[in-house]
């Protein structure tokens, strides 16, 4: 059975939305479009390209769908990694408005609570999520990620859609591993770890 994974780029404040480009997502108003690219650098791409070497299919919510699909198609470099992978291998989008896609290999997923469990039954690596901010959240509050590669920038914008947002159940995380790019970016991998739990400093 895959693991399902969540890959996303984040501020120091835990927004994600519209890393890349100021045309990505401005619901919101949004003002602060490709916050990331002035941090990318080759460690980065490195990293990134590692991850997809791992995929064996992709989760994708509508918004990433589209702008992956209008964006990779166009890439034709055979040993681009992420390009290769995205083109080829399956991809799923979870949408409540639209159920045909164009790009190859792609297939419209309705229930994810429902129907997750059997999508991973169909692969043996991984089923990638990357960005997907409405879906993360639906996977967050059912607790469906099997392990979250969160990249960390030095940037704080105080506005946009976050990864752990409104609702976002208490759970405790294990740190798998961390590195940080040349750019000052931190790379963290991070499991489920023990059951959630409170403590106090006070003294009795």
């Amino acid at each position: 059975m895959a693991e399902l994974t969540l890959t996303t780029f984040l501020t120091l404040d835990g927004v994600m939305q519209a890393p890349g480009g100021p045309h990505e997502d401005t619901s919101g108003d949004f003002p602060h479009g490709g916050w990331l690219v002035p941090h990318a650098d080759a460690d980065m791409g490195l990293i990134v390209s590692e991850i997809f070497m791992k995929a064996d299919a992709f989760l994708l919510g509508r918004t990433t769908y589209d702008i992956f699909s209008a964006y990779w198609p166009k890439v034709t470099d055979p040993y681009d990694p992420i390009a290769s992978a995205l083109n080829s291998l399956p991809k799923f989008v979870a949408s409540r408005t639209k159920d045909t896609f164009s790009w190859n290999s792609t297939s419209h997923i309705r229930g994810i609570r429902k129907d997750l469990l059997e999508l991973k039954d169909r692969f043996q690596r991984e089923v990638q999520v990357h960005g997907s901010c409405g879906l993360a959240q639906t996977l967050i509050e059912n607790d469906l990620i099997d392990e979250y590669r969160l990249f960390t920038f030095p940037v704080v914008l105080g506005t946009g859609k976050r990864l752990f947002g409104v609702g976002t159940v208490p759970a405790t995380f294990k740190l798998v591993s961390s590195k940080t790019t040349g750019s000052g970016a931190v790379f963290s991998v991070y499991r489920r770890g023990a059951t959630f739990k409170t403590g106090s400093f006070e003294l009795e």
